[in-house]
């Protein structure tokens, strides 16, 4: 007997939310629901997905393989419910659009898919650079959109942004490290750890923000612009880190295995958001591809 597409959602949302009564919220059923939901999987598929603990719960090792199967059901049926009303626009030409490092490393393959997809004549030009030249460049005319981490946006620049989406920031840890395992855990508990440090894409200046609105500092025994680097200390026990769940993957490059964990205290979220000069005439492309990436960014993200 295989699972239903409804226990395979529930099953998503316990492991993204780390929560059963969260997860619970989130597919608007009942925590008995979902717990029972998540009995009759395990029983299914002939092992635990899932051990417990104080604030919550985590995957297991065969959850965690079973996770990324599980999410690329989900995905193929939601592909297959837009296909039957799928309409590929018309728009053609060119279209510049500024991303910066983030974007590219972990959203730039799946956009450039969805918009070969659904804009087949259209000829989009995707330029990385630092978040500064790319709103000059948005600003003078070159760029007619860029996807920017929103958060990095200072607040006095005339520039528009939609945010597109937010991803939760959450502790990285190795499974034994203690700090996965205790009941509740804010920044004071981490600053007493060793901490790896990501330095890409303004991180730094995001980190001392809001650590120093709780006036702490985390201890850094390392500093890295590679997020490869950052994920397999971490998973080695080098370290603990803060990033956000868009960035997170289960498996270092060498195979050790990374959990994560909410903390007790909020942390901002890491927004990505859509940029562009209001104050400018823009091309229908711009118009089209603005309202499809507000319209079904989430979706893009999923495949």
């Amino acid at each position: 007997m295989l699972p239903t597409l409804k226990q395979l959602q529930h099953f998503i949302a316990i492991a993204e939310t780390g929560q059963v009564s969260k997860a619970a919220l989130r597919c608007h059923v009942t925590q008995s629901s979902m717990t029972a939901s998540l009995k009759i999987l395990e029983e299914t598929v002939g092992a635990a997905l899932f051990t417990r603990h104080a604030g919550g719960v985590r995957l297991t090792e065969a959850g965690g393989r079973f996770l990324r199967h599980a999410q690329q059901v989900e995905q193929a049926m939601r592909e297959a419910m837009q296909a039957v009303s799928l309409r590929p626009s018309l728009a053609t030409g060119a279209i510049e659009i500024g991303v910066t490092e983030t974007i590219s490393a972990y959203v730039l393959a799946p956009l450039m898919q969805a918009l070969e997809k659904q804009f087949p004549a259209l000829e989009p030009t995707f330029i990385e650079l630092q978040r500064s030249d790319i709103e000059a460049s948005v600003q003078r005319g070159g760029m007619e959109m860029a996807l920017l981490l929103a958060s990095n946006l200072p607040d006095d620049k005339a520039l528009q942004c939609e945010p597109l989406i937010r991803s939760p920031r959450q502790l990285w840890g190795p499974p034994d490290h203690p700090l996965m395992s205790e009941g509740r855990v804010g920044l004071a508990d981490v600053a007493s750890h060793r901490y790896v440090l990501l330095d890409m894409d303004e991180h730094v200046a995001t980190v001392n923000k809001y650590w120093g609105h709780y006036g702490l500092k985390p201890k850094p025994v390392y500093r890295s612009s590679s997020i490869e680097a950052v994920r397999s200390l971490v998973a080695s026990g080098q370290g603990v880190t803060i990033l956000s769940d868009l960035v997170y993957r289960p498996w270092s490059l060498d195979g050790l295995r990374i959990v994560r964990r909410q903390l007790s205290d909020p942390v901002p979220s890491m927004d990505v958001g859509l940029v562009w000069d209001p104050t400018r005439a823009h091309s229908q492309n711009f118009f089209e591809v603005r309202q499809y990436l507000l319209a079904s960014f989430k979706d893009i993200l999923r495949r």
